[in-house]
């Protein structure tokens, strides 16, 4: 079969590689398809562009595949409409973390004809493959789709143990060259960046997360080295994002990631997500000399109570013990957090903003931005319980406008008081951070002039 896989364009002037579609366009290719990638995210096609793309070319199947949130939605609709506005039928599938835990409501949303539920290198082959064949599509597990005009989901389709089995992605089909200018923290202008998963899934439960696999599957260090030599070999790659939900699973196996990483890649750099409660003296060390510039840290809020609730596994003390040993072994952490979750009082927030305030290493600009509850999620399930939500036609058309903005209230302030907050949290934030920029600009004025210093390049952004 002929399969068209769609990037879509985030509004992004860089996009980051889409991994996912890389993944299984991979997959299908060793299955014996024809893949194509269209790059709305490269070249910001307009929806029109895509319809006529269509209409010039026959297809068997398109798919696209999205994450939870209001601008993907929006843009997943607008695409929808594109794709059934073609002269050409072709077979219409929906994937990821945004259809996967509510596939009706997308299938009708849509008009698409089946969602994949969960990983899908697997079951968009099975679904492929049984098309081509005109076989059943209610024998294929991991799949919702039209039948006799109803939705019929199949069972679930187990989640794939061994990853090391899975190929790489087909980078050979993507603009590499666009996507190795992606600038991340910690990136210089001439690095050449990009993402590898060194493992999917992730031991802990967040309330607010809205994965849908409960355990971390690791990838072996030698198919991790092999994948980063590929990338480096044929890509000039010099900068790794390990794009893991979350890299820093143990001490053991952050230890033999960095050991392999200053064995086989010496000189790469890289960043990736950890947790406060491994970021011990020993740990950062290795990494450090590994190459770690940056680590991406989910605090979420500074207070116990809060993250007791939010199941994040993670205190206060943890937080400020690990923050201070990633900053002493010289690796730059970047904290988020997130206002609103069940027990947030003003207090909790100005918590947050402090710590925040005294991470004066601190070189980008933090925020704090309410808590969504993603369907999937612990937290939607408990909002549709409260009757804060009455289902995911009313988070996506109602409640969920942006991501910056208030969703659902799980506090007991009111929602006037709760965007006052938060206004005047960021506020602050934003004042702290331009003060700094103030003075760091200053200071480099004066070792300019003063010192006459030949390296300045000018106040330059990327």
């Amino acid at each position: 079969m002929r399969v068209l896989l769609i990037a879509y364009d985030n509004d992004s002037h860089i996009h980051w590689f889409p991994i996912g579609l890389g993944y299984l366009a991979a997959a299908l290719r060793d299955a014996g398809h024809e893949v194509e990638i269209y790059n709305q995210d490269q070249y910001h096609w307009p929806e029109e562009h895509l319809t006529a793309f269509l209409d010039s070319n026959c297809f068997d199947m398109v798919g696209l595949g999205v994450c939870a949130g209001y601008y993907q939605y929006r843009k997943l609709l607008a695409i929808s409409k594109a794709i059934r506005a073609t002269k050409n039928y072709v077979f219409y599938v929906l994937g990821g973390h945004g259809p996967s835990p509510e596939p009706e409501f997308f299938l009708r949303k849509t008009r698409a004809d089946a969602v994949v539920i969960g990983e899908g290198e697997e079951t968009i082959v099975e679904l492929t493959n049984t098309l081509e064949g005109g076989g059943w599509l209610d024998k294929i597990k991991g799949l919702a789709h039209w039948e006799k005009g109803a939705v019929k989901t199949t069972e679930p389709r187990p989640v794939i143990k061994d990853i090391d089995s899975i190929p790489f992605p087909a980078w050979d089909l993507f603009p590499m060259d666009y996507y190795a200018l992606l600038r991340v923290a910690g990136a210089e202008n001439r690095d050449r960046v990009f993402p590898v998963l060194s493992s999917r899934g992730c031991p802990y439960r967040c309330n607010f997360c809205y994965r849908m696999d409960d355990e971390a599957r690791l990838r072996s260090a030698d198919g991790i080295s092999k994948e980063i030599k590929e990338l480096r070999e044929r890509y000039a790659i010099n900068f790794i994002v390990f794009a893991d939900e979350l890299l820093m699973t143990s001490e053991k196996r952050v230890i033999e990631l960095a050991g392999m990483l200053c064995r086989d890649h010496p000189g790469l750099k890289w960043s990736c997500n950890g947790r406060l409660n491994f970021a011990t003296p020993k740990v950062l060390t290795a990494m450090k000399e590994a190459g770690c510039v940056e680590i991406n840290y989910g605090i979420e809020c500074f207070d116990n109570d809060v993250l007791a609730k939010m199941n994040k596994q993670l205190t206060m003390q943890q937080i400020d013990r690990g923050m201070q040993a990633t900053w002493a072994a010289r690796i730059t952490p970047t904290p988020n957090f997130i206002f609103g979750s069940i027990g947030e009082t003003a207090e909790t927030l100005w918590a947050s903003v402090d710590f925040l305030l005294s991470q004066t290493g601190q070189k980008a600009l933090r925020t704090i931005r309410p808590v969504t509850p993603y369907p999937g999620s612990d937290l939607y399930s408990h909002a549709i319980q409260r009757g804060l939500l009455k289902g995911p036609e009313d988070f996506y058309e109602r409640a969920h406008v942006n991501s910056d903005l208030r969703s659902v209230n799980f506090t007991s302030m009111s929602d006037e008081k709760f965007d006052e907050c938060l206004l005047d949290a960021n506020n602050v934030l934003i004042d702290a951070y331009f003060d700094r920029v103030k003075v760091d600009h200053k200071k480099q004025l004066a070792t300019l002039y003063h010192d006459r210093d030949g390296a300045f390049r000018g106040f330059r952004q990327s």
